[in-house]
């Protein structure tokens, strides 16, 4: 009965405070519920390697599914905060209610309803900053990898706000099987993290290589996946996005600029550790999931949002492209266009970083950003010390295929005293961590 349902026989046999701000996200009420975490037993989780992290344990159906009970006992031991979903089939091994108990939160099922119009599949991993797949069967390894969304569980995967760890298994030739083995290349290729399983003796009878890894392998990996948190208890301070300077109620000056690079240091900072506030311009995608966020129009509405929370920062990256002109008056409504004068009398915007500089405290850390031509790093260190910046990111604007608009991105950091990191082409996610670790080594 196990086969005709497509239950993979693997295993073996039973024996943070944040800023204020607008969110960017509706918070799901489990996280804030479990804060601090809940011990199995029932006593207060203490420290450990994953203090406050957010972890959403995924279960899907196979015999192994009772270990998943382990593996949440160590993660809580660590000092995270888990939720848990559940395939159909999963439910078939263990009751929901066993994790419920152990979580203090609902488990997210088939059967789970929307509440205040948030859907499961897309509220339940929002705030995750680690989604574990444990078991993961052959089934669920196939529809991951080709895109697959026929249940809570899958469409849960597909809608993860960050990359996920799974640890497989099944029957060791369900393994050893070309289309598995495919499977798990392709996942790996989108960034995953595979726990390969180990060889032991199966629930089916068979030894091989099937068996899921023992958990404390898989809370290294969890560990080893975020990095060493090196920016926990820190804060964060983003800026992202373009600025828009109106003439009138449709008219305005602004830049290509997307939100990509700012919004993926915002979810770079966050999966190190760091508490994450984004002061946005209008931006062409959304928000990372589990940062703060407040939305601003024009430059000067960026400098006042950020000076509300740069003096509680400890690290400050101004990845928004701030507009250099504005008119001096804004027009109401929309001014016809035969009334547009032959020439329009424009002004210079507040320099943000300059002025965010002039209040800078001592061990916070300034990063900006330098997107240039020509004498690329030239002109970045010299707005680097005229601007009062820690670090500067230098980006060559005439480099083809990266920059505004690009999925990916190129950057020179620069410190102003012969330190300089070159980091080559790379999706803007993987530069933003890059970027966030070095600034991490020097605030020590």
């Amino acid at each position: 009965m196990e086969r005709k349902m497509g239950l993979d026989p693997g295993g073996d046999p039973p024996p943070h405070p944040p800023l204020h701000g607008r969110a960017g996200q509706r918070p799901t009420a489990s996280w804030g519920a479990m804060s601090g975490g809940v011990h199995p037993e029932g006593d207060p989780v203490g420290g450990g390697r994953l203090v406050g992290v957010r972890c959403l344990l995924v279960v899907t159906g196979s015999i192994a599914a009772y270990k998943a009970v382990f593996l949440l006992r160590q993660l809580q031991g660590e000092g995270a905060v888990v939720r848990v979903a559940m395939s159909a089939a999963a439910t078939r091994f263990v009751a929901p209610l066993t994790f419920a108990s152990l979580t203090g939160a609902p488990v997210i099922t088939e059967a789970t309803p929307p509440v205040e119009g948030e859907i499961p599949h897309v509220a339940g991993g929002r705030e995750a900053e680690v989604v574990i797949v444990c078991p993961a069967t052959a089934n669920t390894l196939a529809k991951l990898a080709h895109g697959l969304a026929d249940n809570v569980v899958s469409a849960l995967l597909l809608a993860a706000p960050t990359r996920l760890l799974l640890a497989p298994a099944m029957n060791p030739r369900m393994w050893d099987h070309p289309a598995t083995r495919r499977n798990v290349a392709l996942l790996e290729q989108d960034g995953h993290r595979i726990v390969p399983p180990e060889v032991g003796a199966m629930a089916c009878g068979e030894v091989g290589e099937g068996r899921l890894a023992e958990g404390a392998r898989i809370v290294g990996a969890v560990v080893d996946l975020l990095g060493g948190r090196p920016l926990a208890g820190r804060r964060l301070l983003v800026s992202a996005g373009a600025t828009r300077e109106h003439l009138d109620a449709v008219r305005f000056l602004s830049n290509p600029a997307t939100g990509r690079m700012g919004f993926a240091l915002a979810a770079a900072g966050r999966e190190l550790g760091a508490e994450v506030i984004v002061v946005h311009g209008p931006t062409e995608v959304a928000p990372p999931a589990g940062v703060a966020t407040v939305g601003v129009v024009s430059a000067a509405e960026m400098l006042a949002a950020l000076e509300q929370y740069v003096a509680g920062c400890d690290l400050l990256v101004m990845a928004a492209a701030v507009g250099d002109l504005r008119f001096p008056h804004r027009l109401p409504g929309k001014l016809p266009k035969g009334e547009l004068p032959a020439a329009l009398a424009v002004e210079e915007t507040p320099d943000l970083l300059a002025a965010l500089a002039a209040h800078k405290r001592p061990g916070q850390l300034f990063i900006g950003f330098a997107a240039e031509s020509g004498d690329v790093e030239g002109h970045a260190l010299a707005k680097l010390k005229r601007k009062g910046m820690d670090l500067v990111v230098a980006n060559d604007i005439t480099a083809p295929g990266i920059g505004f608009a690009s999925p990916d991105n190129a950057a020179t950091l620069l410190d102003g005293q012969g330190g300089r990191w070159e980091f080559p082409r790379t999706d803007k996610r993987t530069l933003a961590r890059q970027i966030l670790l070095q600034a991490a080594r020097l605030l020590g």
